[in-house]
């Protein structure tokens, strides 16, 4: 596996592989799944009813009243003249499948991190905790045009080869603006394709990746895996502060705002606030958890709390 632990990463701009190997000793704080699962607040996800091929072949046996006819090993049945059944049990391991951007839109931060950063390190936590609880794990990169994907398995090196991809997303994001495209929609496009029913789709992307294209992808993707979305922003996605006359350069277009108008910062607020409010709702049609992320402070405190909230309250 090629390695990227000699790059120096400049903190909270870029990160090396080993900054995301080292935050497994962190991720034993991270809490996704609980064995007892009435304090497990992804316990609804985790132990779900299993959709579709969610099980494994465990033995045949003799047909007894009450079997379904559909399990009948009419081979076994045949060779016996005894009529026998399949059975089946729960697989014990999901496929976990993380699918974290790194494109040049996260590569922005006004507080703590870069946008980038962020999803780096919630991805690597996610993906340790994911591995401690026994799943299997694989994943995607995304962005700029690119994907590069891990298929899940219940590996260290499995986990180790996703993060390696994910540093070198990250270590290249200093490089030339390319061409947008719906990388995102792609990028759900692709996990549509490779998860099979019952698997956990974990979602790290811009707050503002939300197409009308991608919320098509993710709601057909939510009829047969369950979701997990973590829509990350910087404090001035949401505001703009009154700092004057400001000048945006992309290529050759230039952009020029006066912040001091009230106006401006009015219409840019709402527009932000609509685009969570765009993110909320989906995320009640679909049923799915949403825990949004900010640069603003470290993602390990930030799931945590979402994870608290999340979790069932006792009855009186």
């Amino acid at each position: 596996m090629p390695s990227s632990s000699t790059h120096i990463a400049t903190p909270g701009i870029q990160v090396s592989l080993n900054e995301l190997i080292e935050m497994r000793h962190r991720a034993r704080e991270l809490q996704l799944f609980s064995t007892n699962a009435k304090h497990s607040p992804l316990a609804g996800l985790h132990h779900s009813k299993l959709r579709g091929r969610g099980v494994d072949f465990d033995q045949v046996r003799v047909y007894q009243p009450g079997d379904d006819v559909r399990t009948i090993d009419w081979r076994v049945t045949a060779r016996s003249q005894v009529p026998h059944t399949k059975v089946f049990h729960e697989e014990r391991e999901r496929p976990i499948y993380i699918l974290v951007e790194q494109s040049r839109r996260l590569f922005f931060g006004s507080s703590l991190m870069f946008k980038s950063v962020l999803a780096a390190h919630a991805a690597s936590l996610i993906g340790w905790a994911v591995l401690g609880h026994n799943d299997r794990i694989g994943g995607l990169v995304f962005g700029n045009n690119q994907q590069h994907e891990i298929k899940p398995r219940r590996s260290k090196q499995s986990l180790l080869q996703l993060l390696n991809r994910l540093a070198r997303a990250n270590q290249t994001l200093h490089s030339e603006l390319q061409v947008a495209g719906d990388d995102f929609s792609l990028a759900l496009r692709r996990a549509r394709e490779v998860l099979r029913p019952g698997s956990l789709a974990i979602v790290l992307c811009d707050e503002r990746a939300l197409s009308d294209s991608a919320e098509q992808q993710l709601t057909l993707l939510a009829r047969h895996t369950d979701l997990l979305l973590l829509p990350l922003s910087d404090p001035l996605d949401h505001d703009l502060p009154a700092a004057g006359l400001l000048r945006f350069s992309q290529g050759d277009a230039q952009l020029e705002l006066d912040t001091h108008s009230s106006d401006l910062r009015q219409a840019y607020r709402q527009t932000a606030d609509a685009r969570r409010a765009r993110w909320k709702l989906l995320a009640q049609k679909l049923g799915t958890p949403l825990m949004p992320l900010t640069t603003q402070s470290p993602p390990l405190e930030q799931i945590r709390e979402h994870l608290q909230a999340l979790r069932p309250r006792k009855s009186r």
